[in-house]
């Protein structure tokens, strides 16, 4: 029975010294062994033994980055105004060590760090400029926590502003502000809208009054074209019936006894008209009279009949003749009513000489020379020629 007991004491022993001499650290944590209250080593993840009753694993640091959220803190700004400000900090122990020796608790030391240094850096800006100034103010407060924190061997990682609540009468004024900036913004778009529309609507008419004068411009043009063209198709036909009439005279072959004739015939519608108080008689009546009286004068000792009795007598009992006689005789009679035409026209602008007012400069010379002209005659006496 003795033995027994004894056999069960010792293996009794024996597992709680095994259990006391093995340790299993998980992984990414470390685990600190004090001898004696002394630190001895650091144990790393897996299977580790210890001296039992000697060695004692006395803390497990988490080396993970781990995330701590602060509760809000008030600050006070640059223009004394009170914003509440949370911050979330990212870190890692580094050294396990420093951080179980070198601080009692790292993540206390940290918030209040965080807090301190954030009233620093935010007490130099006004409140406009804290909320915009997020970017800057993570940066400096890293900045300063991984500075202050490495001798504890945690490295912090990032800093982030999680809130910045301004008061609340802060929080009516900048809303109030943000709806007058929008309905300033909506009035400005307003009014460039209509500046645009006002700026198209007179594009589009400036556009259409150009096309417009475009237009009449364009057909302008073709009018004065087709006027031009009309005037060419009209000259050219004066020109041939010109040339047909020149050609016509001369083909018949007329005298110049039948052309005075004619322009004593014509003679007498210068007077006709009630504006005509004094008409002038050309240089060249005086040959045109010499030629008909001879004319008279020839047919009257031979005894024929003056050349319109004979041309009547002529019509009144035609003759036979050869088709060479009768068509000369027809372009003789169109020659006659052509140059008659002729001579109309040059007394119709003798007569509108006449009434400019070259009437009287042609009368003093006639005074003074007779053989450029004839004398002026009253338009009561006209010439009955015979």
């Amino acid at each position: 029975m003795g033995p027994l007991i004894f056999f069960l004491v010792l293996a009794f022993l024996v597992v709680v010294v095994l259990a006391r001499s093995v340790r299993i650290v998980p992984q990414a944590r470390a685990g600190i062994v004090e001898r004696l209250g002394r630190f001895a080593r650091t144990l790393g993840p897996g299977l580790s033994i210890i001296v039992p009753f000697v060695d004692k694993v006395r803390y497990t640091i988490d080396l993970r980055e781990q995330v701590v959220s602060f509760p809000p803190q008030p600050v006070i700004t640059e223009d004394n105004l009170v914003v509440s400000i949370d911050t979330v900090i990212y870190f890692q122990v580094t050294d396990p060590v420093a951080a179980t020796y070198e601080i009692a608790n790292y993540i206390q030391a940290i918030e209040q760090l965080t807090m301190t240094t954030l009233r620093n850096i935010v007490g130099g800006m006004d409140l406009e400029r804290t909320l915009t100034s997020r970017e800057q103010i993570n940066t400096e407060l890293r900045g300063v926590l991984d500075e202050a924190t490495g001798k504890w061997g945690v490295r912090v990682n990032r800093v982030e502003l999680k809130g910045i609540d301004p008061p609340p009468s802060i929080q009516d004024s900048m809303e109030k502000q943000m709806r007058a900036d929008r309905d300033k913004r909506a009035a400005v778009l307003t009014a460039e809208g209509t500046r645009q529309s006002a700026i198209l609507t007179a594009e589009g008419a400036k556009q259409s009054a150009i096309l417009t004068a475009e237009g009449e411009k364009q057909s302008q043009i073709l009018r004065a074209q087709a006027q031009r063209e009309s005037q060419i198709l009209r000259a050219q036909g004066e020109a041939q019936a010109i040339e047909t009439v020149f050609n016509a005279i001369h083909d018949g072959e007329p005298d110049q006894s039948l052309l005075s004739y004619q322009y004593l015939q014509m003679l007498p519608k210068i007077a006709q008209g009630d504006a005509n108080k004094l008409w002038i008689v050309p240089s060249e009546i005086g040959k045109a009279l010499e030629g008909i009286g001879s004319m008279v004068g020839q047919f009257a000792e031979e005894g024929e009949p003056t050349p319109r009795a004979a041309d009547r007598t002529r019509r009144r009992t035609p003759k036979p003749q050869a088709v060479e006689a009768a068509e000369a005789e027809e372009a003789t009679d169109t020659a006659l009513q052509d140059a008659e035409s002729e001579v109309q026209a040059a007394i119709a602008a003798a007569e509108d000489a006449a009434k400019g007012g070259l009437g009287g400069r042609h009368q003093q010379e006639t005074g003074t020379n007779g053989d450029s002209a004839g004398p002026a005659q009253p338009a009561a006496q006209e010439p009955r020629p015979e």
